[in-house]
């Protein structure tokens, strides 16, 4: 059955309803805005107005288009302006008696053809159905903050909902430019619905003084990619909506990790909800900027309280991708570099892996002959760690195998001169377990580079209790010479990027597990959603489902916690041998070269 959907109603005017509007006018539908706040309405039809000026100066629109669009957004303070709306999406604040009074209110109003659209992103839309009087015409409309750039809708269906309701909306969705994934109804759907365990679970790493805000944020987005830090996106979103969010979620999932961490609450009830009123888990110039501002939580710039030890050799062991990357990284930046394997021949190996990276950099002008000469030239392979004998940085890159990296540890504390740093690029396991096993544990410490090395700006740099402070200064500043960015956190499983990452990895798995969404949409909703630069699934095939398995296993050993145990379908598959790219079939299925 053909619904059509040409007069469209938006209640609530704040930031997303304004944005709603925008898309909706610009599609060429009549538009009635709709709040109870005159000044509201104001501000809707100036932000309208501003935006459509910029699309001219652009030349996305012409003047006459631009005219005709603001013509056909009309802003009202009643609902009555709704009567002869095909579909209304409310849009006001995420209360159930706020939308159950709207929805209430509107039943006695619209058409009985008209399909009511709830924007929440956290409560039952079940829920706000049944308390109509036409539930199977009531659905979600998800749009994701900035609504005009952001691709992304979850359309969402209530056990309830009429199946041609359901695809008029998706159908306008698409006309409006927009990529529409079909959810069930589950508080957080599913792209808030892994993206908020995730900012939970970031904002109970700061609460705990794991790591600074600034560190945190930088982890996230160098180490994966991201566009926003979660703090940063946090204070965007709005601490007070974020715990609504989570409360929601925790009371349909019980699950810890969905439980608000406690600061929300503090910076909730103190008024210090995000950009929106100025301060949130950091201080912004003015209440709605976006600008962040020194205040007492802010570190000085280049504080350095303690000398480094001069650091000009350094040994890389290992002959992988890794200890490979990492040797180029520090032969790039002037240091000398002896890579170390457990033959000669491995050793050449590996050197000759770096000088095909670095003629791939020439190939694309990235850097001359000459300095790919100057760079080679500093790297000298070698078939036995005896050759670290008078390095000043040590960093092991060897298997991912705690009892390989601590026998490398014994014999790095009988190669090594004293003063040398001794650094470890374990993901997984714990630094203080290769610290223990030399007579110098003070020296030890964690530099865990990603992957591809050469690429990655982000090293984080893990102090174990027994670190020196003079080793912890001397890597941060080895960190910034060869061009990395330092971020500091606690010998704990996970250290922050993969402590963050893969839980949140874990809880996509469940959701197919659960039937909840398949993989496509999931790996689009967090794509176009989140501004991932990969989805779940994808990532996860990447990486290596044992390894992604392996890594689960030590934070939910680590951390004890339910919501952590790896998904069932996780363990199956690695069971089975299906390990992702690497295999050719993992979530996905993969053509084998």
């Amino acid at each position: 059955m053909d619904i059509p959907l040409h007069t469209i109603a938006v209640v609530g005017l704040g930031t997303m309803g304004t944005g709603i509007a925008e898309v909706l006018a610009r599609a060429g539908r009549e538009v009635i805005g709709i709040d109870v706040s005159a000044d509201a309405a104001s501000r809707a039809v100036a932000a309208l107005d501003a935006s459509t000026a910029r699309a001219v100066r652009r030349e996305r629109l012409t003047a006459q288009e631009r005219l005709d669009v603001l013509a056909r957004f009309r802003t009202f303070s009643d609902l009555q302006a709704a009567a002869d709306a095909d579909l209304v999406i409310e849009v006001v604040p995420e209360s159930y008696e706020t939308k159950q009074q709207v929805f209430r209110a509107l039943d006695g109003i619209v058409k009985p053809t008209t399909i009511l659209a709830t924007g929440t992103n956290a409560l039952s839309v079940t829920r706000l159905a049944a308390d109509t009087s036409r539930p199977e015409r009531v659905l979600g409309l998800h749009f994701f903050n900035p609504a005009p750039a952001m691709k992304l809708v979850e359309v969402v269906s209530s056990v309830l909902t009429a199946p041609p309701a359901v695809e008029a909306v998706t159908a306008l969705a698409r006309e409006l430019g927009k990529e529409p994934v079909a959810v069930g109804d589950r508080p957080g759907f599913v792209a808030d619905g892994l993206l908020f365990g995730y900012l939970n679970q970031a904002a109970a790493m700061y609460e705990a003084k794991y790591a600074s805000r600034e560190d945190i944020d930088a982890a996230m987005r160098l180490g994966c990619g991201l566009p926003m830090g979660p703090l940063a996106l946090l204070d965007l979103i709005g601490v007070d909506t974020a715990r609504t969010v989570l409360e929601a979620m925790y009371s349909a999932s019980r699950d810890r990790l969905h439980a608000p961490a406690p600061i929300l609450k503090q910076l909730s009830d103190a008024g210090l909800t995000g950009r929106k009123s100025g301060r949130g888990f950091y201080t912004y110039e003015a209440p709605g900027s976006a600008t962040v501002v020194r205040d007492a939580l802010t570190p000085l710039d280049g504080a350095q309280p303690v000398a480094p030890r001069p650091v000009t050799s350094v040994g890389v062991a290992g002959s992988g991708t890794m200890a490979s990357g990492i040797a180029e990284v520090f032969a790039k930046a002037g240091y000398d570099v002896v890579l170390a394997a457990r033959s000669p021949e491995k050793a050449d190996i590996a050197k000759a892996r770096i000088a095909k990276s670095l003629a791939r950099s020439v190939d694309k002008g990235r850097m001359t002959a000459a300095a790919r000469d100057e760079t080679l030239a500093r790297i000298a392979p070698a078939g036995s760690l005896d050759a670290f004998a008078g390095v000043d940085l040590a960093v092991e890159a060897v298997a991912e195998d705690l009892e390989v990296k601590q026998q490398l540890f014994e014999t790095l504390d009988k190669v090594c001169k004293q003063g040398a740093v001794l650094a470890t690029t374990t993901s997984s396991l714990p630094v203080i377990a290769c610290a223990r096993v030399t007579s110098r544990p003070q020296d030890v410490v964690g530099m865990h580079f990603f992957n591809p090395a050469p690429a990655m700006k982000l090293v984080e740099v893990v102090r174990t209790v027994l670190t020196a402070d003079d080793v912890h200064a001397t890597v941060r500043e080895v960190c910034t010479a060869v061009r990395k960015h330092p971020v500091d956190c606690g010998d704990r499983a996970g250290f922050i990027v993969n402590a963050l990452l893969f839980p949140y990895l874990n809880n996509a798995v469940k959701m197919v597990e659960e039937h909840y969404a398949t993989l496509d949409d999931i790996d689009a909703a967090m794509k176009l959603g989140g501004g991932y630069p990969m989805g779940p699934f994808e990532l996860l095939d990447v990486v290596g489902l044992d390894v992604s398995l392996a890594i689960e296993r030590v934070l939910h050993r680590e951390f004890r916690d339910p919501g952590l145990a790896p998904a069932p379908l996780l363990e199956h598959l690695v069971a089975a041998g299906c390990l992702g790219r690497k295999t050719g079939r993992g979530f996905r299925e993969y053509a084998r070269r």
